[in-house]
């Protein structure tokens, strides 16, 4: 099945030196090297665009979710070049790549917080929780700002997909440095990765006005402005939130959209949102929802919160800002943000951490059952097939496969020519395939168990080599090659 050309017939393919060589019948004899594929779907293998892991830890439990290209641009890194060289040190097991992180070129000019290359994007996404220089609320300076867009820039120049912009943590940031990132992106053809700056169902400041502004952004500058996790910035409003933005690509504005399928979302506990004293009232939310992923505790108030977040402000926590099990109007709004029309399906992947909150750096598999993480780290895009596609019937099959394929290398292709050769099944591509199970093929992670890997994925190749055969692991292989813009090309 290729969902760019639609193609679905049964055929065979050849696999050579890492490309796709025939699609047809191919006259082989059984032995070493060929996969029996019978009765299963062969498919590209999955482009995520938002996954925080970056792992080789977090690459196996994305393997079996049946991703073959993971990618940081939500958030992104800093400084750029020197991620790309420690994933290249370290070798990784999907394909892989970054943007240009804006917030923490923001930290390191407002709050003389540096980035450090053995730091992973979510342990610096909580540093300078005390908001020390004024990093998250405030307007920065002419002089800083100028120092924050050379910062960003020169990331460009070292191969940063595009410009992450995580506006939802610095949402005091001013209309000109927004602006001047919009236009630095459009001038260079490249997606800005947005987090919208506001969350709330109330006005002042709710997300519809946050999507009002992003809009805004779109227009004026001409910049691609791709939105990340439209169900949990949206909240409650994602009914309108949809509607605005359909209204504004009806329009012609360069907008491209995102969601994963649960309605609990996952960050740092020190995010802005969370502090504001009128949480509860404007997020529909009570702190209950927000829980400890290293334990599970639950915040009991603001105070709680707040004491928790003095102490450790880059814990993990889920929120879940729905209840699917309880609401069936929540469970409407999570569908209209996941099956969006030209959509893609994103995972918004967590690290995994250990009991005492620490970010998992080992290589165990199956990975240690003590660790913890959202579960869309373990399955999303098999929990989308699974229960969008197969149960519910609310998608058909080529077309579930586009928005996990072809619709999210499509944004990245005027500025990564080499996803071009990727998220198809097309003679001369490269050689990421799956091989699935449609009968078979869920998400299986939960809450509580989180590590528990996704079924379904017989096959998962990488780069013509298999990273998963016959539903086994193999551990030793290294084939993710890293995916960079710019002059310093992508591998």
């Amino acid at each position: 099945m290729d969902p760019e050309s639609g193609r679905d017939e049964l055929a065979d393919v050849g696999i050579s030196d890492g490309k796709i060589v025939k699609i047809g019948a191919i006259p082989v004899a059984a032995g070493e090297g060929l996969i029996d594929a019978t009765g299963k779907i062969v498919c590209p293998g999955f482009v995520d665009l938002h996954a925080h892991g970056q792992s080789v830890a977090a690459d196996w439990m994305q393997a079996f979710d049946g991703v073959t290209t993971t990618l940081e641009l939500e958030v992104g890194v800093m400084p750029v070049g020197a991620w790309y060289e420690r994933q290249h040190h370290e070798g990784r097991v999907l394909n892989y790549g970054a943007s240009a992180g804006w917030i923490f070129a923001r930290k390191q000019i407002m709050a003389d917080i540096v980035a450090a290359p053995d730091k992973h994007s979510m342990e610096m996404m909580g540093q300078g929780s005390d908001n020390r220089g004024g990093w998250s609320t405030d307007v920065a300076t002419p002089s800083a700002l100028a120092q924050i867009i050379a910062l960003v820039e020169e990331g460009l120049r070292e191969g940063g997909i595009g410009i992450g912009m995580p506006h939802g943590y610095a949402p005091g940031a001013g209309t000109k440095e927004i602006v001047q990132l919009c236009e630095i992106a459009a001038n260079k053809g490249m997606p800005t990765f947005t987090h919208i700056p506001f969350m709330s169902n109330t006005d002042p400041q709710s997300s519809e006005e946050a999507y009002i502004r992003l809009l805004g952004y779109a227009a004026a500058t001409g910049a691609h402005m791709h939105i990340c996790h439209l169900n949990s910035t949206s909240l409650h409003d994602i009914r309108k939130c949809r509607e605005l933005l359909q209204n504004a690509q009806s329009a012609g504005l360069p907008i491209t959209v995102e969601a994963y399928p649960y309605g609990t979302g996952s960050t740092v506990i020190s995010a802005s949102f969370f502090t504001d004293p009128e949480f509860t009232d404007r997020t529909g939310s009570s702190y209950e929802s927000i829980e400890l992923i290293h334990s599970g505790r639950q915040m009991k108030s603001r105070e709680d919160l707040l004491s928790t977040q003095k102490d450790d402000p880059a814990a993990l926590v889920v929120w879940h800002f729905l209840d699917l099990e309880r609401n069936e109007t929540h469970q409407e709004l999570l569908d209209l943000s996941v099956l969006y029309p030209g959509g893609s399906i994103a995972s918004d992947a967590m690290p995994w951490v250990e009991p005492d909150g620490a970010i998992y750096r080992g290589k165990e598999w199956p990975l240690p059952t003590s660790l913890s993480s959202h579960p869309r780290s373990a399955g999303t895009f098999t929990k989308f097939l699974g229960e969008y596609q197969r149960v519910r019937g609310k998608i058909s099959l080529i077309n579930a496969l586009a928005k996990c394929t072809i619709l999210p290398a499509r944004i990245l292709e005027g500025c990564l020519p080499g996803m071009r050769r990727k998220a198809r099944m097309q003679e001369g591509c490269d050689a990421d395939i799956l091989v699935m199970d449609p009968n078979l093929v869920a998400s299986r992670a939960t809450f509580a168990e989180a590590t528990v890997p996704a079924v379904g994925m017989e096959a998962v190749i990488v780069g013509g080599t298999p990273v998963i055969l016959n539903g086994q692991l193999n551990t030793q292989v290294r084939p993710g090659r890293p995916m960079r813009c710019g002059a310093r090309a992508d591998g």
